[in-house]
């Protein structure tokens, strides 16, 4: 192994985790629910659209690691440096969704443990247990913690849910490959499950204040190529895990005819006897872990990710290195955190409403954040080596383009 082959693996390695840590926060909701449903309802028929829907928009995720990796700011920076209205923009979508969102990633998290761990408390007080456990974690490690239990928490449910659509498909009729025709598609459902599909496209900032905190944490701030590199290893990640849960919805629930659960914590006893179907009861415990593991990466990413991108964008716009950021990431979270507790208060019997609600905003506003992303990655400051190949920007404009369409098409049909 020569010197420099030996220092650019030791340059990845070392620039691996804001990408496995946006992995742990797109592989939970948008997985466990909305793809199961996806397949529990259409078989396979959907899966076209979950690929597209991560097609259409990978570039704008990857504007943020192609941004802070070239200029060495954060991409809320470059929001500011596109104009005050986009940075404003942005602020306004993330306060809010963000506490719906962490309201729905919760509660399902909140119905996983109470599954678990039957009659000892209400799917409420999960919640309010699970996001004390999130913001103590986060006040004790911060980034260094979240960091290592992503990579570990990826790893193992990534295998267990492997072994279960492969468990499943040896068993599967072949009704379950029938694939539902275009007509009978409910519009909503598709907007639904494309909204945060892999992941809301406001979150796209998230990796750039992670690769920071990376950078602090290692003392190597990554090449472009490392950090591209990090990036698509935790976006193959959240499409390959998309794919699986689709799967398993078909293979399982879909030539069963069951309906999905309204409610968390029945529909977490549902998810779980769908792997336990697949592989037998001796594996439910271990499936129980991946589940909660899976959610658990979610929320935690996400109680961080919404009061870190605030406190950040407070700064960018007072224009003052003496803000202290620390002090509005905390009153951002608790904010966050206690209006999504109450939400759960006032969802728990309607889950799936909750989900869709906030699915449904993400897909509405993803056109302007898309926009917002493509203005950024050209502005004329970025290296020449920096702005993206000729085949990314032209996906780029069709990603814009389909989500400007679909969003039209949706906002006709309901008004």
């Amino acid at each position: 192994m020569t010197q420099d082959s030996s220092k650019s693996r030791s340059g990845i390695l070392k620039a691996i985790g804001p990408g496995i840590i946006f992995a742990g926060a797109a592989i939970g909701v948008s997985h466990l629910v909305q793809s199961t449903r996806a397949g529990a309802g259409y078989g396979f028929t959907l899966l076209i659209v979950v690929l597209i829907a991560n097609l259409f928009k990978y570039p704008f995720f990857e504007f943020g690691q192609r941004y802070a990796s070239s200029t060495g700011e954060c991409l809320l920076v470059g929001y500011k440096r596109v104009g005050t209205w986009a940075l404003v923009v942005f602020a306004l979508v993330t306060l809010g969704s963000g506490m719906p969102t962490v309201a729905a990633v919760t509660v399902v998290t909140a119905g996983l443990s109470a599954n678990a761990f039957a009659g000892t408390m209400s799917v409420t007080m999960w919640a309010i247990v699970v996001v004390a456990i999130c913001l103590s974690l986060l006040a004790l490690g911060g980034y260094p913690w979240l960091d290592r239990l992503m990579k570990v928490m990826m790893v193992f449910l990534a295998l267990s849910t492997a072994v279960a659509v492969g468990a499943a498909l040896t068993k599967a009729s072949p009704a379950a490959f029938k694939l539902v025709p275009i007509g009978e598609w409910k519009l909503a459902f598709l907007v639904a499950l494309m909204g945060w599909m892999p992941t809301p496209l406001d979150i796209a900032a998230w990796p750039s204040l992670w690769m920071q905190e990376r950078t602090m944490q290692t003392g190597h701030r990554p090449t472009m190529r490392e950090a591209l590199f990090d990036f698509n290893l935790g976006y193959i990640a959240t499409t390959f895990m998309a794919i699986m849960f689709v799967s398993l919805g078909a293979l399982v629930m879909y030539t069963s005819g069951i309906e999905v659960e309204e409610k968390a914590g029945p529909f977490a006893a549902q998810l779980i006897s769908m792997y336990t179907e697949a592989l037998g009861d001796w594996s439910r415990p271990f499936i129980l872990t991946a589940a909660l593991t899976c959610m658990f990466s979610t929320t935690l990413t996400v109680i961080d990710g919404y009061p870190r991108v605030l406190a950040e964008s407070i700064r960018i716009m007072s224009r003052s290195e003496t803000t202290n950021v620390r002090k509005w990431y905390w009153m951002f979270n608790i904010l966050l955190c206690a209006g999504a507790i109450a939400i759960i208060a006032y969802f728990t019997s309607h889950m799936r409403q909750l989900v869709d609600f906030v699915t449904i905003l993400a897909f509405i506003s993803a056109p302007v954040l898309a926009y917002i992303n493509l203005r950024t990655i050209c502005l004329r400051h970025l290296p020449v080596e920096a702005r993206p190949p000729a085949w990314l920007h032209g996906l780029s404009i069709a990603g814009l383009l389909f989500l400007v369409c679909f969003s039209g098409v949706y906002l006709y049909s309901e008004f």
